[in-house]
């Protein structure tokens, strides 16, 4: 792909959209639904119950025993850790990760062929499964990537490992489906930065990306050029810092709907989420005093009393200052 030249995102955006995609805004209700989403790309669960932390951010209700609904499934994911994911898209973090060169490819098929006749429907330890097979147990870990290998780990002792059918689905097009996963949760995302979260060689990174090239949205953020979904772009834009003064609306080819000017906002912006939009289109200008204000309660409250604002910026500053955070939530960069 070419290098990205598109639409500028501020750090703040970005964040915002990760809280509202990942359900960090708010808590969803308990049900299968909602851990499917909590878990759309994927829940690392190396150190242990670190999925049932991220389930319990993400989900009301939740308890000890939820990383274990029958909804979910644990394997070796991306990079050969420990993840917890929904189970209907298995094939999703394990084929899309199926090596395409012919060594890598065999070794991955023909390991995960020998696990399956050598457990010939019984579950038993990975240390117990490797021994028996005449290789080292973490070597299994290279057949999860077929989808036919799938474990269980309580964090205290050794993985349970047993098979299941091999996923109906090609492991190209579930490569394009994970890429597009990272994107919606991590965006914006680089190729090799796709590459490298995967734990996938560099050349189908960029494939992938070349593949969705019609489906993505070029955008430049704080810590270089990316790319995210064209069907995200109106959530990443959820959020305007815009300069001084309603001449530079004016000057907008696309000025951004519901915008205000709200003076101390670079004190507390971080702690606000993606605002709600309501129907329609209504430009809202708020004047700010040139002169430094006081102003009692703090800018959520402020906020919460005039429910079309979805966009903030701060009071007047020195010419050619920039606004808003410059670093910190760049490209592909999931935490």
């Amino acid at each position: 792909m070419t290098s990205a030249r598109g639409l500028s995102l501020t750090r703040t955006q970005i964040l915002a959209h990760r809280r509202q995609v990942g359900l960090l805004d708010e808590r969803a209700s308990r049900g299968a639904a909602s851990l499917r989403r909590a878990a759309w790309a994927g829940l690392q669960d190396s150190m242990p119950r670190a999925a049932l932390l991220s389930i319990h951010a993400r989900m009301r209700g939740t308890e000890p025993s939820t990383w274990e609904d029958r909804s979910l499934v644990q394997l070796w994911g991306p990079r050969f850790s420990a993840y917890v994911v929904p189970a209907r898209d298995l094939a999703v973090f394990s084929l899309a990760r199926l090596p395409e060169d012919a060594v890598g490819r065999a070794r991955a098929e023909g390991l995960a062929a020998r696990v399956h006749t050598f457990l010939a429907g019984r579950r038993m330890s990975y240390g117990e499964a490797g021994r028996g097979l005449g290789v080292h147990p973490n070597a299994l870990r290279y057949a999860a990537a077929t989808g036919t290998v799938v474990i269980r780990w309580d964090g205290a002792r050794q993985s349970t490992v047993w098979t299941v059918p091999a996923p109906r689905i090609d492991a190209r097009d579930a490569r394009l489906e994970l890429a597009r996963r990272y994107l919606h949760v991590f965006g914006p995302g680089t190729p090799s930065a796709f590459a490298d979260w995967a734990g996938i060689a560099a050349a189908l990174g960029r494939g992938a990306f070349d593949a969705l090239a019609r489906s993505l949205t070029a955008v430049r953020t704080p810590v270089g050029d990316a790319w995210i979904l064209a069907s995200d772009e109106e959530s990443f834009r959820g959020l305007w810092f815009l300069p001084q003064g309603p001449q530079h609306v004016e000057a907008q080819s696309q000025p951004p709907p519901r915008v205000a000017e709200v003076p101390g906002a670079h004190d507390d912006i971080d702690r606000l989420g993606p605002l709600d939009e309501p129907p329609g289109r209504v430009d809202v200008i708020v004047q700010v005093a040139e002169q430094e204000q006081s102003h009692g309660g703090s800018l959520t409250e402020r906020l919460a009393e005039s429910p079309v604002l979805v966009g903030i910026v701060g009071p007047p500053r020195a010419r050619g200052a920039r606004r808003g955070p410059s670093c910190g939530a760049g490209a592909g960069q999931g935490g």
